[in-house]
C-alpha cells in the first residue's frame, strides 16, 4: 500500500526487489541494516602424500627385509641371535620378545638380509600384522618338536592377507622328539605346501641352539628375493615407515624405521601421523651412528616433536614451515571427523530426550496442575541420593587404572587386551590415561584422584616418584613380561569383588522320632537324631533338609544327649535338639546339617585369552 507497487502480480512468496523493501520499512518508520552471509571457506588440502611409481630405469637393487614369525616360544630370537651372533634371548624378560627389533645381517658372500623380529605372544597380533607390511619374506618359525600352534596359524594369515611369500624354517631338529615331517603336513591344512609335496614352500631344518643349516635358510631367504627382483628408488625424498616408538631419557623421542624409498639424511625433514621432526642422529640396531640410510636399511631416527605410533608412513617434505603445514591439516581433518561423529552422537540424545519429552507430557496431558505437580514431588522423592555408603560400594566396583609403557606397540598391545575385558557386570575396568615412558608425577597425582593403579610395563618409577606414590596411598606395579601384567590386573579386579560365602558342612545327623516338651505352659517340638557323619555343634549354624529341599536355617536353642546338655554330639550318638523356629514341625526322615560359613575371595570372569 502507499507504494507504487502492483499488489496483484505478488504471490505469497514472490520475491521483493531491494528498492521496495527500503521504501516499505522507510513508511512504517524503522531503519534498515543489510548484513552479508558469511561464507563458509574451504581449506585445501594440504597433505603431504606419496610420490608416483618411479620410472624402472631409476631402480636399483636393494636387499630383502624379512620378518620372522611363529609361535611364542618356539625360538624366533634365538633364531636371530645366531644370525646376529649376540645375545638377545638372556637380556629378554622370561625369554619373550616384546619388541620389534630390526636388524641388518651381512653374510659371508657381500649380501645383506634385513631382518624384523616379531613378537610371538598373542598379546601382539597388531605389531605381527605391521611386521607382514613391510616386509617382502616372511620366516615361518615352526618348532619341530611342537608342531603348529595358534600363533603359527596367526601368522601364516598374515602373510596371506600382505601377499608375502613364505619361507618355512623348522627349528629345534636337535631335539630327540623332533618330527619335521609331521610338521609339513600339518601346514598342508593351511595351504602351505612344502618343496616335498610338490608346492613352492622352501623347508629348511634348522636348529637355532647349535646353529645348524642356519646358512642354508639364509642361502633359501636370498633366492627367494632373486626371484621376487626387489628394487627400489634411492632419489629423491624419503618414503619409509615406523616400525616402533619410544621414549629415550637422553634423546627424547626415538622411532625406529624401514626407508622404502630415497635416501635419509642428517637434517632432512620428515612427517609421520601428526608429528614431525628434522633428523638430528641416526643410529644401527647397535647404536653406531650413521650418516645416510639407504632403501631396505632399519634406523633409529631422533627429533621427533612428538611421537609418532608404530605403523605410521614417514614422508620427506622440503622444508620446517610445510611440515608444520602437513601436521595441522591432518589434525584438522581429524577435528572435522571427530565433528562429524559429535554431531552424530547430539542429533541422537536430542531425538532420545525429544521422546522423553514427549512420553512425559503424554503422562501429565490429562492431569491438573495440582495432580501433576504431587506426581513429580512423588517422582523426587524416589530418586534419593545415593548415600555414603552406597557411595563406597559403587566405588568398590570400579577399578581405574593408568598404562605406561615403553614403546607404541606394548602399549597398543596392553590397550587391545583390555579391550577383550567382558565383567563389567562384576566390576567395572575404566582407563584413565595411557602413555609411552617412564611414570611421572603426572600420573601419580591422576592416580591419587581417581583413586587408580598404575601398571608400568619395561618402564621405570624413579625413589622421588615412589616416595610420593607411597604417600598419595597409589599402587605402582611395574612388570617386564606381559602376562604377569595381566595376571597381576586379573588379581586386583578379583580383589574388587565381594567375597562369597561358602557353607562347609560338619556334621549330619537323620530325625529318627519326634515329640514335644513342655517348657512352663508352651510346648516345643524335639527331634530325637542319631548323627550319621562328623558331628553336630551346638555353637555352629544348622539347616534341616526334607526330600532334597532346605526348608529352615538357624541355630539351635537346645542340644542334649539323655537328660544332659551338652556342645558336641559325635558320630554314631543319639540326641534330642529344639530350633530357634518353634513354627517348623519335624518328620521322620528329615536331615539336620551342621555347617560353617567360609567367606572365599571371588575371581573375576574376564579370560584374555592366554
Amino acid at each position: 500500500m502507499n507504494t507504487a507497487i502492483d499488489i496483484d502480480s505478488l504471490e505469497a512468496n514472490s520475491h521483493l526487489d531491494e528498492v521496495w523493501i527500503k521504501e516499505v520499512i522507510k513508511k512504517a518508520g524503522m531503519k534498515i541494516k543489510w548484513s552479508k552471509l558469511k561464507q563458509d571457506k574451504v581449506r585445501e588440502n594440504r597433505d603431504a602424500v606419496r610420490r608416483p611409481q618411479a620410472d624402472a630405469a631409476l631402480l636399483t637393487p636393494r636387499s630383502p627385509v624379512v620378518t620372522i614369525m611363529g609361535h611364542v616360544d618356539h625360538g624366533k630370537t634365538t633364531l636371530l641371535d645366531k644370525l646376529r651372533k649376540t645375545q638377545v634371548a638372556a637380556m629378554e624378560a622370561g625369554g619373550i620378545t616384546q619388541h620389534i627389533g630390526a636388524f641388518l645381517v651381512s653374510l659371508p658372500s657381500g649380501e645383506k638380509i634385513t631382518f624384523l623380529d616379531t613378537p610371538g605372544h598373542a598379546a601382539f597380533s597388531a605389531m605381527r600384522a605391521r611386521g607382514a607390511q613391510v616386509t617382502d619374506i616372511i620366516i615361518l618359525v615352526v618348532a619341530a618338536d611342537d608342531g603348529v600352534m595358534k600363533q603359527t596359524v596367526e601368522s601364516i594369515q598374515h602373510a596371506k592377507d600382505a601377499q608375502v611369500p613364505i619361507v618355512l624354517a623348522i627349528n629345534k631338529c636337535d631335539k630327540a622328539e623332533a618330527d619335521p615331517e609331521k610338521v609339513k603336513k600339518e601346514l598342508l591344512a593351511y595351504d602351505v605346501v612344502c618343496e616335498d609335496y610338490g608346492g613352492d614352500v622352501q623347508a629348511v631344518h634348522v636348529s637355532a641352539l647349535t646353529g645348524d643349516n642356519l646358512m642354508a635358510l639364509a642361502e633359501a631367504t636370498i633366492a627367494l628375493a632373486e626371484m621376487l627382483e626387489l628394487k627400489a628408488d634411492p632419489t629423491g625424498p624419503v618414503e619409509g615407515t615406523v616400525i616402533e616408538s619410544f621414549t629415550d631419557k637422553g634423546r627424547g623421542p626415538v622411532t625406529t624405521a624401514i626407508i622404502q624409498r630415497g635416501t635419509l639424511r642428517k637434517g632432512s625433514i620428515l612427517v609421520a601421523g601428526k608429528s614431525w621432526a628434522k633428523v638430528r642422529l641416526m643410529f644401527d640396531e647397535n647404536g653406531k651412528t650413521v650418516n645416510e640410510a639407504s632403501p631396505s636399511m632399519p634406523v633409529g631416527i631422533t627429533g621427533w616433536r612428538d611421537l609418532p605410533s608404530a605403523g605410521d608412513e614417514i614422508l620427506e617434505v622440503e622444508s620446517e614451515p610445510r611440515a608444520r603445514e602437513v601436521v595441522d591439516w591432518r589434525k584438522y581433518e581429524q577435528e572435522q571427523e571427530k565433528n562429524i561423529e559429535d554431531l552424530k552422537m547430539i542429533e541422537e540424545k536430542r531425538k532420545e530426550h525429544q521422546e522423553a519429552h514427549r512420553k512425559a507430557r503424554e503422562k501429565y496431558g490429562t492431569l491438573n496442575w495440582k495432580e501433576r505437580s504431587f506426581m513429580k514431588y512423588q517422582e523426587k522423592k524416589e530418586q534419593k541420593p545415593l548415600k555414603s555408603k552406597e557411595k563406597t560400594e559403587r566405588d568398590s566396583n570400579v577399578l581405574p587404572i593408568i598404562i605406561k609403557g615403553d614403546v607404541d606397540g606394548s602399549v597398543e598391545a596392553i590397550l587391545n587386551i583390555m579391550d577383550t575385558y567382558d565383567a563389567s557386570h562384576e566390576c567395572e575396568l575404566e582407563l584413565v590415561h595411557f602413555g609411552v615412558g617412564d611414570i611421572s608425577e603426572n600420573d601419580v597425582n591422576l592416580a591419587e584422584t581417581f583413586r587408580g593403579v598404575i601398571y608400568g610395563f619395561n618402564v621405570n618409577a624413579g625413589n622421588v616418584i615412589q616416595q610420593s606414590a607411597a604417600k598419595k596411598r597409589v599402587k605402582i606395579k611395574l612388570h617386564k613380561i606381559i602376562y604377569r601384567l595381566v595376571e597381576d590386573l586379573q588379581e586386583e579386579l578379583s580383589s574388587r569383588l565381594p567375597c562369597t560365602v561358602e557353607e562347609h558342612p560338619i556334621g549330619e545327623a537323620s530325625i529318627l522320632a519326634t515329640f514335644s516338651v513342655a517348657e512352663g505352659k508352651k510346648k516345643v517340638p524335639v527331634a530325637g537324631c542319631r548323627v550319621q557323619k562328623g558331628q553336630l555343634e551346638k555353637q555352629k549354624k544348622f539347616k534341616l533338609i526334607r526330600n532334597g529341599h532346605v526348608i529352615w536355617k538357624g541355630s539351635l536353642t537346645s542340644l542334649k544327649h539323655h537328660k544332659d546338655d551338652v556342645s558336641v554330639i559325635k558320630t554314631g550318638m543319639d540326641c534330642g535338639l529344639s530350633l530357634d523356629e518353634e513354627k517348623i514341625e519335624f518328620k521322620v526322615g528329615d536331615e539336620i546339617v551342621c555347617y560353617e560359613e567360609k567367606e572365599v575371595l571371588a575371581k573375576t570372569s574376564w579370560d584374555p585369552g592366554f
